[in-house]
């Protein structure tokens, strides 16, 4: 299926490794020409060059920026300063008790997760409104539905981000501009795979019987009762992201695995 996407300019945020890399992947075998980013040069330079072996024809530039801070949004905007398509994918977790979560955790958390995506998109929104055509997609996740008692401040961003994409789609009522989220479930991320290095060395159980405990214990209502890919998620996000996702939006999309125990 032609996703409609030859030729646009594409801006995926956090995107070195894990969902977002998986995602600028899918948007570049689509024909999209791709902006990559990451926090450092060392990162984006691999990046790149994973890219090009997967896509040799692809149209693939790079950013180094910390798009957490105010500055590092300035300077990707410096960058690019237009864009058709904004995927607001950078984002941190970490598993932390509430009562050890500092003010200075909660205000770094809603910088780096929300604040992020609120200072790209009010750029540019602008650019897209004025040509009748964009696509913006906060990568938000099934914890935003769903909180997680062991990170809580995680969870709270994740619920903002689909709180602000909807209300962004509504500001752009009749024009050919869609806002959504997307949630993702547990996926086997960078991330997760550095904290299930860090649990089997500490536990000296293998990988597969950590997974396998993850899904009875922490997430026992996944009906997938495994990890999905990065490139399952990224489907989702190339399709949302497309001409074809024409009538989607203000819409919170779910590739959870079932994870969240509702119809709709």
């Amino acid at each position: 299926m032609d996703l409609g996407l030859n030729g646009k300019r594409a801006l995926v945020t956090g995107s070195t490794a894990g969902i977002g890399l998986a995602t600028a992947e899918a948007l570049v075998r689509e024909g999209a020409r791709v902006i990559i980013n990451g926090r450092t040069a060392a990162r984006v330079s691999t990046a790149l060059a994973a890219l090009r072996q997967a896509a040799p024809h692809a149209d693939v530039q790079g950013v180094a920026a910390d798009v957490s801070t105010a500055e590092g949004c300035a300077r990707l905007i410096a960058a690019h300063p237009e864009v058709d398509v904004l995927v607001n994918n950078m984002g941190i977790f970490e598993p932390k008790r509430f009562d050890e979560i500092s003010d200075a955790d909660w205000l770094r958390f809603f910088e780096a997760n929300v604040l992020s995506g609120v200072r790209l998109a009010r750029h540019y929104l602008r650019g897209m409104r004025a040509r009748n055509w964009g696509r913006v997609v906060f990568v938000s996740s099934e914890s935003g539905v769903q909180i997680p008692s062991e990170m809580i401040h995680y969870g709270m961003t994740k619920t903002a981000q689909i709180a602000v994409a909807r209300g962004l789609a509504e500001t752009l009522a009749g024009t050919q501009v869609t806002v959504n989220s997307v949630l993702p479930g547990p996926t086997a991320s960078e991330g997760v795979g550095r904290y299930i290095a860090q649990a089997v060395a500490a536990s000296g159980k293998d990988a597969a019987t950590l997974e396998r405990e993850f899904f009875t214990t922490a997430r026992p209502s996944s009906i997938l009762q495994r990890f999905a890919t990065t490139a399952e998620v990224a489907s989702l996000i190339a399709y949302v992201c497309s001409a074809r996702a024409s009538a989607t939006t203000g819409a919170a999309l779910r590739v959870d695995g079932g994870v969240v125990r509702a119809i709709v």
